[in-house]
């Protein structure tokens, strides 16, 4: 992860050199770059606004006054902007200022905090009462947030102590006291506030203050005719998955044969629901196929009997939905339990 580091006196300049030697010799998940204010042409507020963009976090060694100040014209949301974290320059104290669950400050505040024996000082009430924070508890476990403002207005009940239900498909448990189970949303417990819903299901309506997560447990298996265009096979898969109620956020690979690795429409895809495509041998696909409906025209073309279905089934899971045709497109879809 890169750091941006600004000082701006001596001994800010000592604290950060030591800092950016720490990030090294101690084999960290940061890497840290440090500018001196004196000795970078056009000062430190010439290179905030790239350093904005470029860096996951940045590092103030200065007031806290200075930061909040350079900073405040960039500042855009929770879930873009970098973590910020302000130093004393004696190095006493380590502040996490801006983005301390999503962008990480509360964790690299901890850091230098222990690599310079200075104190972090952390302010998120989730934090400070010993509470899971669902962007944080989201963030660990690579589930898509569907909403932001659910999620704050569920995590601000339990900082507040409320009862919370949590229903979900995977295995994980968030941290939290005041936690019932849920197992059918059909029939929520009338004692709760809110809840947090895990799932790749679409969810018509709760009639209770809520927020749905997202996990990744959703697998397609992509067959094709040659030179079908991305935007067709975009459409070919958000309609299969619609029709069986499930998000788009939820995927979490594409599969094709090795025939198919090269085609622009497969690529546009993977690229477009940002997910990993994995790429099968006719060796691969021939050692299943005989579980699905097998076509010769597919067969005399590429050597193969079938391909959407083979590979949603190699990667894993579940079939909950058998081979769809799309004029030229063949979508299936496996759906991973709760051990993936």
């Amino acid at each position: 992860m890169k750091i941006g580091c600004f000082s701006f006196s001596d001994k800010g300049k000592e604290l950060g050199d030591k800092l950016a030697y720490l990030s090294k010799i101690n084999q960290s998940n940061y890497t840290i770059y440090h500018f001196n204010n004196s000795q970078t042409k056009g000062g430190i507020k010439s290179l905030l606004e790239n350093a904005w963009e470029e860096y996951a976090g940045i590092i103030f060694i200065s007031a806290t006054g200075i930061a909040v100040r350079m900073s405040s014209s960039y500042i855009k949301h929770k879930s873009l902007d970098p973590a910020v974290v302000v130093v004393d320059d004696l190095g006493r104290f380590s502040i996490s200022l801006l983005s301390g669950h999503l962008g990480g400050a509360n964790e690299l505040a901890h850091w230098i905090a222990e690599e310079t024996e200075a104190i972090p000082v952390i302010t998120t009430a989730s934090d400070n009462r010993g509470i899971e924070a669902i962007d944080i508890f989201a963030k660990k476990n690579n589930y898509y947030m569907e909403d932001m403002k659910s999620v704050k207005d569920i995590t601000s009940m339990m900082v507040n102590g409320k009862n919370i239900g949590f229903y979900s498909e995977m295995d994980t448990v968030i941290d939290y006291d005041n936690l019932l189970i849920i197992r059918d949303l059909e029939n929520i417990d009338r004692w709760i506030d809110g809840i947090i819903v895990i799932t790749s299901n679409k969810i018509e309506s709760l009639n209770i203050p809520h927020t749905i997560l997202r996990p990744k447990n959703i697998n397609i298996g992509i067959g094709c005719r040659k030179g079908i265009e991305g935007k067709r096979i975009i459409e070919a898969v958000k309609n299969t998955l619609e029709k069986h109620r499930l998000s788009e956020k939820s995927i979490k690979n594409i599969g094709t044969v090795e025939v198919k690795k090269y085609e622009a429409g497969i690529l546009d895809a993977a690229k477009h629901f940002n997910s990993q495509l994995e790429i099968f041998t006719i060796e691969e696909i021939k050692k299943v196929e005989d579980r699905f409906e097998k076509s010769q025209f597919v067969n005399d073309t590429i050597g193969v009997y079938s391909v959407s279905e083979p590979c949603a089934y190699l990667l894993g899971g579940q079939m909950i939905c058998e081979k769809s045709k799309h004029n030229g497109i063949t979508i299936a879809i496996t759906k991973e339990d709760k051990n993936g």
